[in-house]
């Protein structure tokens, strides 16, 4: 995929340029010649945090310059960085830099800074991530589907994993989690397995089409969450700057799990699907 770094890059300077207007994710992520969504999860997997987080740290950071550095009102800096009170400011800030906005006018005060990022992509030889190029047909899948944000979704979707497969009365075996983007903040994620027309839909499930299209198909072999973790950087860190011939396709990624070996982690196997579409 030619020009990720360029795009990536172009992202932050515009995210740097606009830190005092509104920063709708849409807008930042046709900087990277991507979608909202595959935008969101390319950079958190790459920088280790979210783009609202990122966002925040940097709007805090040159809110303490600014209150250090001159006469502005807090309101007016609260204001000026996105917030809509004093208050939620003021946590915001006490969260971030230890103290209270009104302490940063000290001399000596403990501010803390976040430099803007500069994504450099490297690609390192010598170490093989193996992956296929499939063409599959539209299929079905059943699931219990919920809501998360990009922010909190890293943290909040193994609690959904734990709350359903707990206490043996989940109405899915789980061999599927599947990202379906339908917002810029927000996305839907279903637990589900493969949708058997023939039997009735449980109560609380949903059923939703994958249509018929190209996947990347990315095997995940040991202990997990650290191997499906471990690939799913190199995915988006070396294996997406140097696609040719395709671009990422659809609002929606995929992980395909077999059934976990407790005895043996390292033996457990599982996949990310990424959509593909090839280039005219």
């Amino acid at each position: 995929m030619n020009g990720l770094t360029e795009g990536l890059n172009d992202a932050l300077a515009y995210i740097e340029e606009n830190l005092s207007d509104p920063l709708e994710i849409g807008a930042v992520a046709s900087r990277a010649h991507v979608s909202a969504f595959h935008f969101q999860r390319i950079f958190t997997a790459l920088c280790g945090f979210t783009v609202g987080e990122y966002i925040r740290a940097r709007r805090l950071t040159l809110a303490a310059q600014e209150l250090s550095s001159s006469d502005a009102k807090v309101i007016d800096v609260a204001l000026k960085y996105g917030y809509d009170s004093p208050d939620s400011f003021a946590r915001a800030f006490a969260r971030f830099h230890g103290v209270a906005p009104s302490a940063a006018r000290e001399k000596g005060a403990p501010l803390r800074s976040f430099a803007p990022l500069k994504i450099k992509l490297t690609l390192e030889g010598g170490n093989m991530l193996e992956y296929k190029i499939i063409k599959k047909s539209a299929f079905t899948l059943m699931g219990v589907s919920r809501r998360f944000n990009m922010d909190t979704s890293y943290q909040e979707i193994p609690k959904f994993w734990d709350e359903l497969m707990s206490g043996g009365s989940s109405p899915v075996c789980g061999m599927y989690g599947v990202c379906l983007g339908s917002g810029e903040k927000e996305f839907e994620y279903l637990i589900a397995d493969n949708y058997v027309p023939c039997k009735d839909v449980p109560d609380g499930c949903v059923t939703h089409v994958i249509p018929e299209g190209t996947w990347a198909v990315f095997p995940c072999r040991g202990a997990l969450p650290a191997a499906l973790q471990d690939v799913n950087t190199r995915i988006w860190n070396e294996w997406l700057p140097s696609l040719k011939g395709y671009e990422l396709s659809g609002m929606y990624n995929i992980e395909m799990y077999t059934p976990i070996n407790h005895e043996n982690p390292e033996a457990n196997y599982c996949e990310i699907w990424i959509p593909l579409k090839k280039l005219a």
